[in-house]
């Protein structure tokens, strides 16, 4: 059974930074590309950013590009993204998911997402 467990969320102030962990059971995160989205109330799930499977890029939204950073400890089977110099305009619920297979290429839109996480809140207060 493959679940995905963000933690990392929190109260900070504009500026700050944060660190979220999407820790991965049930597959092998290395093997997989690996997606972060954001939502808001009222509002649909927005792509945040993704790493691509094995040793491939990552890429960003761009109004995270510059401050947002996604890497993967392959030991740990867990993928961060490192948020610095956060703004208000970022406070969400934050997902990471995973395709349903292995070596697929993580998309922009949800629909090419299998597996998602529960979501952890961040607040940015200005």
């Amino acid at each position: 059974q493959v679940q995905l467990e963000e933690s990392g969320g929190g109260l900070v102030q504009a500026g700050d930074s944060l660190r979220l962990s999407c820790a991965a059971s049930g597959l092998t995160v290395r093997l997989y590309g690996t997606g972060w989205f954001r939502q808001t109330p009222g509002k649909e799930r927005m792509f945040v950013g993704a790493i691509t499977w094995g040793g491939g890029p990552s890429f960003y939204e761009d109004s995270v590009k510059g401050r947002f950073t996604i890497s993967r400890d392959n030991a740990k089977n867990t993928v961060y993204l490192q948020m610095n110099n956060l703004k208000s305009e970022d406070t969400a619920v934050y997902y990471c998911a995973v395709p349903k297979n292995i070596a697929s290429a993580p998309g922009r839109d949800e629909s090419a997402y299998e597996y998602w996480g529960q979501g952890t809140q961040v607040t940015v207060s200005s």
